[in-house]
């Protein structure tokens, strides 16, 4: 007897608040490609991890449940975060965004490097639109479309809070954008292309004027060639917490 896959679309919309939706996501077990794939780097390991216990799973967002501030990144790195068991946590990539959180004042300490390193985020929340590594770090479209109720009903438990949504990489970008159309949210007509630096506003549906940055993912591709660099990064970072915080000092 084959064993029933989770259904994320049954399960999200159930969880009424963020503790229990991060659960669910852990235990997600939705798309069989991923799941093998997330396995077999937990058992294989990079050679430098592998004295390490690998998470493995699915991963969840990570700061508090009353976030101003939402970023949204693309996957779990094969030995980040899917290693770490923390979105952003454990490579290259993460090292880059604590660095530029911490300097603008939403994060404690500039590194992360483990669930166990003391880092703590101030009024922001981290998530990202597909919770398992996916192989090459490239996610069937499939994929992203199975495991957008996670995101969907994380958006909608931290919709009363929040004020503005940082999109890293244009997979982010457009699950961000959907996600708030799924919502029901009224976003601008013509909405601009995804480029580092590409904004808009909307007036969410609770009357507070929302912001929404895309930027260029902190990816190894993109910070080794020079596509982003790190006053860039900063940059978008500093515009979405000061419209978040916008009359608190940060």
């Amino acid at each position: 007897m084959v064993a029933r896959r989770v259904k994320p679309l049954e399960i999200a919309s159930k969880c009424r608040n963020i503790g229990t939706l991060d659960r669910k996501i852990t235990e997600c077990d939705a798309c069989a490609r991923l799941v093998k794939w997330r396995t077999e780097v937990s058992l294989i390991k990079r050679r430098a991890y592998s004295d390490q216990e690998y998470w493995g799973k699915p991963v969840t967002g990570f700061g508090p449940i009353d976030a101003k501030v939402v970023i949204v990144g693309l996957a779990p790195g094969a030995h980040g975060a899917n290693r770490t068991g923390r979105i952003f946590t454990g490579d290259s990539s993460g090292d880059w965004l604590y660095r530029s959180l911490f300097k603008n004042g939403l994060a404690k300490i500039e590194t992360s490097s483990s669930r166990s390193d003391g880092q703590e985020l101030f009024g922001t929340r981290i998530t990202c639109a597909l919770r398992c590594a996916p192989p090459g770090n490239k996610p069937l479209p499939t994929e992203i479309e199975e495991c957008s109720p996670w995101l969907q009903r994380e958006f909608q438990l931290l919709f009363s809070t929040s004020r503005s949504f940082l999109a890293l990489g244009a997979i982010a970008w457009k699950a961000t954008i959907g996600t708030l159309r799924s919502l029901d949210e009224e976003l601008p007509r013509k909405l601009p292309k995804f480029s580092h630096g590409a904004s808009f506003k909307f007036r969410g549906s609770d009357g507070n004027i929302r912001l929404v940055v895309g930027s260029y993912h902190p990816s190894q591709q993109n910070t080794f060639t020079g596509k982003l660099t790190r006053s860039q990064l900063d940059s978008v970072v500093r515009k979405v917490g000061r419209f978040a915080h916008a009359g608190k000092p940060l």
